[in-house]
């Protein structure tokens, strides 16, 4: 297969509208694809490369002056040997090698080609839904059931692996993907609540109340005396938390998956703030983000998890069983350990431990359905988040040069929605609101490390940045394409622990209307 194909269906699939169109494009792609083309093909449609992130960035591609081929000739095969050797490149003499390679890659690719394989290795490719459009066409593909694909994925981790399975095996092979100890699943997450007494309602009163707590969400597994630590984004940081590996290790059990919050605590015991915890993440990737806030040095600061579900124990998975059952694994190994909860309470009582959480110096509650299973990777209903004021994760699409005293600095923010269907992020729109002057100077030196274009006014980015911002409502407007407004929109905190895959969609923000 030519590299050709992937970018024309690529090209297709950004320049339609239709969900439909997007899934059959996509399927007849995958269908056309060989034995060894289908794993790099399905990676690359989803938006990254088999060898995960290649240190490749805008300005080192961008600064590479070689003429553009004029026949597209290039193999996926080659593309991907290519890769492989950008990946495997390390130690003395390897920037120059990298350089070589990447330099004899875009010059044998086409300008459409080029313009693809500089959008893959930024990142720019992820979309957010591009992942959960590709499993549906590896369904229409491989002729299996979506619903076993998804499930597939969410505990394989991986989708070109998901993909090759479906399409030699069929439903058989999907079958034999379980839970594996060590292996990190996708977060199941929740949904923004209208109100209290809705979530009640809609749930029959069969509910688990808990603390909404403003930490950093870890992955735990332990098989023996080995144990994994994994955050949101299914990143392994078990050799940065050894506190959290010794309490795990001491747990009374053999095997265990738990699902939890980690924050670090005052001497009050209250939550530090989020950007503390997350000052204990620290990467290369993540600490410019943190830097964002004034942090002082918290390498020292203790980490406590609060575990709230038991995904796995002693050789029994649990994902299958409902939250009533899971919570009671989760008593029975960590409940020293377990976040604050309240079982089927009468509305006067859930509304007290609001309060008591909100006092507690924590964002609000999460209400969750005691009879559901854990929907590995979903976002649904399942699970409600209650908050005072309403908060959306968006993406940073751009932000304006200020004024006055912000004169210098970029300043109004841009801010985009999530599209559900995989296209580019909706504008929803404008800030400048919450922003301290350590933001503004961070902003101003970070943003163009992630820019894609600029005019005289703006400097529009890849979206790769997630912010949380306040906000009073939504309200219909035409002046922006997803018919849908912010109202009264502020700063709260960019979250380093989240990609754009990770944003909220045009969805949320249209059911707060």
């Amino acid at each position: 297969m030519l590299l050709s194909d992937v970018v024309e269906a690529s090209r297709t699939v950004r320049a339609t509208s239709s969900r439909k169109l997007k899934i059959a494009t996509l399927a007849d792609l995958l269908v056309r694809a060989g034995g060894g083309e289908l794993a790099p093909v399905v990676a690359w449609v989803s938006g990254e490369p088999t060898q995960g992130r290649l240190g490749a960035g805008w300005r080192t591609l961008s600064a590479i002056d070689a003429a553009a081929a004029t026949e597209a000739v290039l193999t996926v095969a080659e593309v991907e040997h290519a890769l492989d050797e950008l990946a495997a490149a390390a130690g003395k003499g390897s920037s120059a090698r990298r350089q070589e390679l990447l330099t004899a890659l875009l010059s044998a690719a086409t300008e459409p080609e080029r313009e693809f394989l500089v959008r893959l290795l930024t990142g720019e490719l992820r979309q957010g839904a591009l992942a959960a459009l590709v499993a549906e066409a590896v369904a229409s593909a491989a002729q299996v059931p979506v619903d076993q694909v998804r499930r597939a994925y969410m505990l394989s981790g991986r989708l070109p692996v998901t993909a090759v399975a479906a399409m030699t095996g069929g439903a058989g092979a999907l079958a034999e993907f379980g839970l594996e100890v060590g292996r990190p699943i996708r977060p199941m997450l929740a949904s923004p609540g209208a109100t209290l007494d809705g979530a009640l309602a809609e749930f029959g009163g069969e509910v688990s109340v808990e603390y909404k707590l403003d930490g950093a969400r870890i992955q735990v597994h332990r098989k023996g005396s080995q144990v994994w630590v994994f955050t949101r984004t299914l990143r392994d940081i078990t050799a940065g938390v050894p506190e959290l590996v010794r309490l795990v290790t001491e747990l009374p059990c053999d095997s265990v998956v738990l699902d939890g919050e980690t924050l670090a605590l005052d001497d009050s015991g209250r939550p530090r703030p989020f950007q503390q915890t997350m000052s204990r993440f620290a990467t290369s990737d993540i600490a410019p983000t943190v830097a964002g806030q004034p942090i002082t040095s918290t390498r020292d600061l203790l980490l406590h998890p609060y575990f709230f579900d038991c995904l796995h124990l002693d050789g029994a998975d649990l994902l299958d069983a409902p939250l009533s059952e899971r919570r009671d694994a989760l008593a029975k190994i960590a409940a020293a350990h377990s976040i604050p909860a309240l079982a089927r309470p009468d509305a006067e009582a859930a509304a007290d431990y609001f309060d008591a959480a909100l006092a507690a110096g924590h964002e609000g509650i999460v209400i969750k359905s005691l009879t559901t299973p854990y929907a590995a990777g979903r976002r649904g209903r399942a699970w409600q988040k209650i908050k005072p004021t309403h908060t959306l994760d968006l993406i940073v699409l751009g932000a304006e040069w200020g004024y006055g005293r912000r004169t210098g600095y970029l300043s109004n923010l841009h801010l985009g929605a999530r599209d559900p269907d995989g296209g580019e992020p909706i504008m929803v729109g404008k800030t400048f609101k919450g922003l301290t002057d350590a933001l503004l100077r961070w902003q101003t030196e970070e943003f163009p490390r992630h820019e894609r274009t600029r005019d005289a006014h703006t400097v529009y980015l890849r979206p790769e940045l997630v912010v949380e911002i306040a906000l009073d409502g939504v309200q219909v407007s035409s002046r922006y394409p997803g018919g849908a407004a912010l109202r009264f929109a502020r700063v709260v905190r960019y979250r380093p622990d989240k990609e754009a895959a990770d944003a909220d969609t045009m969805d949320a923000v249209r059911a707060l209307l």
